[in-house]
C-alpha cells in the first residue's frame, strides 16, 4: 500500500529516492530514521508509523532544518533535570487534555448566569 500512503511509513516515491540518493543520518528513540543526501543539501524523515511532525524530537529538529551541521548521535542530547521528555503533541488523540465542563469529556457546559435581565419593550 505504500504507492499512494504517505502518512503510514513512505511512499514508493520515497523508498526510490531514499534508496538511490538517501545517506542514513541515524535514528532516534522512537525508531524514526533520518537521511540525508551526499551533499547534506536536503534532510528528511522516514517516521516509525504515522507520520507526525511533532514526534521529532527537539536534537533532531534542529538538525533536520539545517539549524545544527552534525546529526545527533546516541545520547549526544543531555536534557537539563528541569526538563522532561519529548511527547508528540496529543491534540485529536485520546490523550489531549480536556477541561472540565467539555463536551469531549463526557461533560454538560456549565449554565450561564448573565446576572441582568434583558431589555423588552413595550
Amino acid at each position: 500500500m505504500q504507492f499512494f500512503t504517505w502518512w503510514s511509513g513512505q511512499t514508493l516515491g520515497t523508498r526510490f529516492y531514499t534508496w538511490r540518493k538517501g545517506a542514513r543520518a541515524g535514528a532516534d528513540e522512537a525508531g524514526n530514521v533520518y537521511y540525508q543526501t551526499a551533499a547534506g543539501k536536503r534532510r528528511w524523515v522516514i517516521y516509525n508509523g504515522y507520520a507526525e511532525a511533532s514526534a521529532i524530537p527537539p536534537a533532531w529538529h534542529s538538525w533536520i532544518h539545517h539549524v545544527t551541521d552534525t546529526p545527533p548521535g546516541p545520547g549526544a542530547e543531555q536534557p537539563h533535570r528541569w526538563q522532561k521528555p519529548h511527547q508528540a503533541n496529543p491534540t485529536g488523540t485520546a490523550l489531549a487534555y480536556r477541561p472540565p465542563g467539555s463536551i469531549a469529556r463526557g461533560g454538560r457546559p456549565a449554565a450561564t448566569d448573565p446576572g441582568y435581565q434583558a431589555w423588552r419593550p413595550e
